[in-house]
């Protein structure tokens, strides 16, 4: 009986090849036949329009916050599957362990871009980027820049080693950007793609045309995309440039690739030292994790010349207490297999290559291990992908292979150096990575170690004591961070928060009236209309425009208010309180009034003191005091509806204020923004 084919879901629905043929995806550890994968005959040309069309016109009927919310709600639902995705993940080599960073991984990058995206975007589908610029004196032409999205489709061709994670970080910035995905998962690990999008689609949380899955090849897409698309790639350097040099002008192509990652054993971390036995843990867990798989795994283990022999006898040590090969379906297994027997031969190819450059094997073999078979006994397994943990060491640590050679799996190298610029020269040699670890207690090493090792790396981690309980580790990227590195790691970035989301949009500049830039960007701009009817404190969200505005009458300010305010907060600083200090001073010439007593009292002038929809003042924002005020000046104080957020969750929402204190002269005293939290509906009367 042929072994069932993986289905695509393209254009709202489930859709089938009718091929014979195709690729036979097997399991990682016994070679049983999982699926089959073929995408003969199948209609890119239509998922593309749909994504530009149907998916661009759901997505953008949605604000930030709405599609935030989303994406919880996707998290949660991916949630309450884990244990199904666990299992399937297993037949592909990956215990559950593995599946943390794989699975829950993936599931984290949801919550965190729905937390992100409704903490530090606008409920609104255009994002400001800095400040207004004015670009006339009377303040009638203004210029900033805005981020819009994209107005096609986001093409992600994702790895084999992570199909949830490696997917999800793509399509979450994505989602929240309002730009709809076409998902390529690799063939041998498209099964698990599958189901996550299938349970995604099952759950009706998808707007339409917002997401979309390849399982098989891509035939003639690249001859499909135009400007305002773009293709975000994960994969090998090689495969990269040949897909890159596919690219038409206009669309973006982003990459992250291999890359030959450094750890370094700082000089201070001796083996009597906590540093290092964290290091040898790190290394451990790297070589291990995904066995090897792992495009942030550690390639080259940069150490002190005379500690080499023992961070060898310390890992060997470390790997025979830890490390039990075989099927991740065995309890007992805490490392699998490769994804596949072609995986398995390529890396012992490598390993080969290495040797064959003067690479000595220092721990493990190329020999097929015994392992645990999923019924719990220990013997051979031939038709498993199963490859024992190595390390190779290099007497010539310039060797260019150990610095050129990925061998993509349980494998790293160990090299020896004499100084931190020595070693920092190695980091160096693998022409950019993804991350660099360094295990050190001295500020003084890691300091210089990031000044010449920056610039060829993504990410830097820095290992010791105090964090090695905390760290997430040398290859697991965080979404709060970038993840992508210079050089031979792509050149690309993904994730880092909402830097991520902008990589689907298009930065603009924009030039206008004040009055066209508040209606573009939902930011009130100083110049445009203002309504003083009604006290804004009196109305809901729901009745509170853009330009509501209170203007205060003037508040004259005494010497005695001065040192009552100083006695009362304790706040006696010598320009308050002692007119000759004062006086020299080259700012004040004289006792001034408190910057905080003029904001307390702003308040005074503003507010409406009865209850009503405004619930709290929960801060102030980039506060800035301008011209001082002596005794005898007065101050007042005009409030403007600056931005208007509702909240997706809440009865209430968030509004910003612009407030800015005038003296008698009417010179601007200061100016700040006034956060408030303001009931969407007047509550009904009592």
């Amino acid at each position: 009986m042929m072994t069932e084919l993986l289905p695509s879901y393209l254009q709202g629905a489930w859709w089938t090849s009718s091929s014979e043929g195709g690729t036979v995806v097997r399991d990682a550890s016994t070679g049983e036949e999982i699926v089959r994968v073929d995408s003969a005959g199948i209609d890119l040309a239509g998922a593309v329009a749909y994504a530009r069309t149907v998916g661009q016109q759901s997505l953008g009927a949605l604000t930030f916050h709405q599609r935030a919310m989303l994406l919880k709600q996707m998290a949660v639902v991916l949630t309450e599957h884990k244990e199904e995705l666990y299992e399937l993940s297993k037949r592909s080599g990956s215990t559950v362990r593995d599946s943390y960073a794989d699975v829950d991984g993936g599931i984290g990058v949801l919550f965190t871009y729905s937390s992100k995206g409704r903490r530090e975007l606008p409920n609104a589908k255009v994002l400001l980027d800095g400040p207004v610029e004015p670009l006339s004196k009377d303040g009638s032409f203004l210029g900033r820049h805005v981020y819009t999205r994209l107005p096609g489709v986001a093409v992600q061709i994702n790895a084999f080693n992570f199909p949830m994670w490696g997917a999800l970080e793509k399509f979450a910035p994505a989602f929240l950007a309002g730009v709809p995905s076409i998902v390529k998962p690799a063939t041998p690990t498209g099964y698990i793609a599958e189901a996550w999008v299938r349970i995604l689609v099952d759950s009706g949380l998808l707007p339409d045309g917002s997401l979309q899955l390849v399982s098989g090849s891509l035939p003639g897409i690249f001859d499909l995309l135009r400007l305002g698309d773009l293709v975000a790639f994960t994969g090998s350097a090689s495969t990269a440039a040949g897909l890159r040099a596919q690219t038409a002008d206009g669309v973006r192509f982003t990459s992250e690739t291999d890359s030959i990652n450094a750890s370094v054993l700082g000089p201070d971390a001796t083996p009597d030292t906590p540093e290092f036995e964290a290091y040898v843990k790190q290394l451990m867990i790297e070589l291990t994790t995904k066995a090897g798989q792992k495009c942030t795994a550690i390639r080259r283990a940069i150490v002190p010349a005379p500690l080499v022999g023992p961070l060898v006898a310390a890992l060997r040590a470390k790997i025979a207490e830890r490390v039990v090969i075989g099927d991740p379906h065995a309890g007992s297994v805490t490392m699998g297999p490769l994804v596949s027997i072609a995986q398995r031969d390529e890396v012992l190819r490598q390993v080969a290559a290495l040797r064959e450059a003067g690479g000595e094997l220092l721990l493990g073999s190329v020999d097929a291990p015994e392992v645990v078979h999923a019924d719990g006994t220990t013997g051979p397994a031939p038709e498993g992908a199963f490859v024992a943990p190595m390390l190779v060491g290099f007497a010539d640590t310039t060797a260019p292979a150990v610095h050129e050679i990925e061998a993509f799996g349980p494998v790293s190298s160990v090299l020896g150096y004499s100084t931190v610029a020595e070693a920092a020269e190695l980091v160096g040699r693998g022409g950019g990575s993804l991350v660099t670890s360094v295990a050190t207690k001295d500020p003084e090493v890691a300091t210089e170690l990031l000044t010449r090792i920056a610039a060829y790396n993504g990410r830097v981690l820095f290992l010791n004591r105090d964090d090695a309980k905390t760290s997430t580790g040398h290859g697991s990227p965080v979404p709060h961070l970038v993840h992508g590195g210079p050089g031979r790691a792509g050149g690309g970035e993904e994730l880092g928060g909402i830097r991520a989301v902008m990589h689907f949009m298009q930065r603009t500049a924009i030039q206008g009236t004040p009055e066209i830039l508040t209606a573009i960007t939902g930011v009130w701009h100083t110049g445009a209309v203002t309504d003083r009817a009604v006290h804004p404190f009196r109305k809901s969200l729901a009745e509170l425009r853009l330009g509501d505005q209170v203007e205060s009458g003037l508040r004259e300010l005494s010497l005695e208010d001065i040192e009552a305010f100083a006695h009362s907060t304790g706040d006696t600083f010598y320009a308050h309180m002692d007119e000759e200090a004062a006086e020299a001073n080259p700012f004040f010439g004289g006792r001034v009034a408190h910057g905080y007593l003029l904001v307390s009292w702003a308040a005074g002038l503003f507010v409406s003191p009865e209850p009503g929809p405004v619930l709290a003042n929960y801060g102030l924002e980039n506060l800035r005091f301008v011209t001082p005020v002596k005794p005898g000046d007065a101050i007042r104080v005009t409030l403007t509806a600056k931005q208007i957020i509702p909240r997706e969750t809440d009865e209430y929402g968030e509004v910003r204020w612009d407030a800015v204190i005038h003296n008698q002269r009417d010179e601007i005293v200061a100016t700040y923004d006034v956060l408030t939290l303001v009931e969407k509906e007047l509550a009904p009367a009592a």
